[in-house]
């Protein structure tokens, strides 16, 4: 049996003062999620995806609940323990992949390493291995803006990837993507997760890209509302996504 590399136990996160109207961003909200698992969260906009997001990955603090990411409770930590454990724990996927465009492709993956103070010749061996993984090898003295879109995802792929974190976070990493763009990533994202055990968590309001977890969990005002899980094929699970996402829309 896989153990959990996330646990979230009763989160809570208010916003605003109690003599204030206070609104409850988050409530009760608890779930784990395995070594190895692949997992979406989706929910209409305004439902508490992105700060669910926010406050696991150690960018906000929860107003009440525990949150263990890889046997260690984070919602304990000062802010330089978090800063810390988010650089070496945590990888990410954001929307426009946030690559610095002065540096070149090798120097961005290596970024979440020289911030940690690793040593050149240990930084080398990690960038040159991620960049093998996922066939960029060839590009890594080139700069962001001489790459094509697909090649840029890899490379995000790649620096959150060099560190080997616990779990990695994507927040909406196809939102800005064409179509043929949005599925290379997500099969790259798959690949990762099914043949290197990477753990994900994505938030998305895309059902396509949903479709390519091996479970999707849905929330609403702040609640977990439905949880549901892959068992056939991929069209299948994604008229399943849209099915529940209609539920939002009665």
């Amino acid at each position: 049996m896989r153990k959990p590399v996330l646990d979230v136990k009763g989160l809570h996160k208010i916003y605003g003062k109690k003599s204030q109207n206070q609104y409850h961003a988050l409530d009760n909200v608890s779930f784990q999620v395995e070594e190895g698992e692949f997992v979406g969260i989706m929910g209409p906009s305004g439902a508490g995806k992105t700060t669910l997001l926010n406050v696991i990955s150690t960018l906000d603090n929860a107003s009440e609940g525990a949150i263990e990411i890889a046997g260690t409770n984070i919602t304990s930590m000062k802010q330089n323990q978090l800063a810390d454990f988010r650089s070496e724990q945590l990888g990410f996927i954001f929307q426009d992949f946030n690559l610095l465009e002065n540096l070149t492709v090798y120097e961005n993956i290596a970024l979440p390493l020289s911030l940690q103070g690793v040593a050149s010749k240990k930084i080398q061996p990690a960038v040159t291995k991620v960049a093998e993984k996922l066939g960029i090898e060839a590009i890594l003295e080139k700069y962001p803006v001489t790459i094509s879109g697909g090649q840029k995802q890899r490379v995000a792929a790649a620096r959150a990837l060099v560190h080997e974190p616990a779990m990695i976070l994507a927040d909406e990493p196809t939102g800005a993507l064409d179509s043929k763009n949005a599925k290379s990533l997500m099969e790259t994202m798959v690949d990762l997760n099914e043949n290197h055990n990477v753990s994900i968590m994505l938030v998305t309001h895309d059902p396509l890209s949903a479709s390519y977890c091996q479970r999707i969990m849905f929330i609403q005002d702040g609640k977990l509302y439905k949880e549901i899980k892959r068992a056939s094929t991929r069209s299948v699970f994604h008229q399943e996504i849209l099915n529940v996402l209609a539920e939002f829309a009665e």
